[in-house]
């Protein structure tokens, strides 16, 4: 492909997976968002909770200077509090709902213009399709909270139902349903789809972009481990090409040209498309320093075969 992946598409990374030991909101998040924003590899960027006030304005400055689109990731609020959006029990899914508002707030004050949240987990056959109500209900709450901060974009991450986050949203298919339900009321909201998901959704690359291009409105990019025993089995995003890992150079490239073919990126296209990588010091360059030249260096060489 002619041209370099910025003449057709916003390049962001996942900060706090790319800098781990920030996810729980504390932690060297300034100095790690600062190295992402001096990068001109970079336009666009996803943060996640934030417990100093300070800190959410010296990152919304300090972004803004920089123009970066800028998103805000709930999923860790959510996992870590083991929280569940579509629950039918009414407490639980009322303490959810609480919990992503904060964070929510914390977005719009880091200057966010668009959240990502997960499902809670899949119930099974018997209560799915209340759980699936439960969920349309609570997004519906959290679109218009966030709406009244200021924020717009609104996207669900599709996950995996049976290795590792066991989600209810979930199959490909079932994120587009979903998004249409809440579309009739929030025109705005979308799909976050995520090359290192399909493999344990078990879809196919070309399906899953095929079937959500109407819904996508952020894309990620990473890798994953399918192979039972290993270290780093399940949703981890190690890097790619990591040993029994999914996806390399080959696997993104298919994921590009996926990409393009719907017309999600193209010619001076703005949509981000997003490493989300995380070091786990398997070797000596399995670091942030080295996980971010990895992906840049893979993402050149992809494209080139695009």
């Amino acid at each position: 492909m002619q041209g370099k992946p910025q003449d057709y598409m916003s390049v962001g990374i996942v900060q706090f997976m790319a800098f781990p030991q920030t996810q729980g909101g504390t932690g060297p998040i300034v100095e790690s968002v600062r190295r992402i924003a001096d990068d001109p590899f970079f336009s666009a960027i996803e943060v996640g909770q934030m417990a100093e006030a300070s800190t959410r304005r010296e990152v919304r400055d300090l972004l803004k200077r920089k123009g970066f689109q800028v998103g805000f990731g709930c999923q860790p609020i959510e996992l870590a509090n083991k929280l569940d959006l579509n629950s039918l029990d009414d407490a639980a899914r009322r303490a959810a709902l609480v919990k992503v508002q904060d964070g929510i707030d914390q977005a719009a004050e880091v200057g966010a213009t668009r959240v990502s949240i997960l499902s809670g987990p899949d119930p099974g056959d018997a209560t799915r399709a209340a759980a699936f109500e439960a969920l349309v209900d609570s997004i519906d709450q959290l679109c218009t909270h966030a709406r009244s901060r200021g924020i717009d974009s609104f996207a669900i991450e599709t996950f995996d139902r049976t290795i590792d986050k066991k989600s209810l949203i979930g199959p490909n298919a079932l994120g587009v349903e979903l998004s249409r339900r809440i579309r009739a009321k929030h025109p705005s909201f979308g799909l976050m789809i995520d090359l290192s998901h399909f493999p344990l959704q078990f879809e196919k690359t070309v399906d899953a972009v095929r079937v959500t291009k109407d819904h996508i409105i952020h894309a990620h990019m990473g890798n994953c481990v399918l192979k039972q025993g290993h270290r780093l089995y399940g949703d981890l995003h190690p890097h790619f090409g990591c040993e029994g890992g999914e996806n390399d150079t080959p696997e993104l490239t298919e994921y590009l040209r996926a990409l393009l073919d719907v017309g999600y990126i193209g010619p001076g296209s703005k949509n981000i498309v997003a490493f989300e990588v995380r070091p786990h010091f398997v070797h000596e360059n399995d670091t942030s320093e080295g996980i971010l030249a990895h992906s840049k260096a893979t993402l050149e060489k992809a494209w080139a075969a695009v």
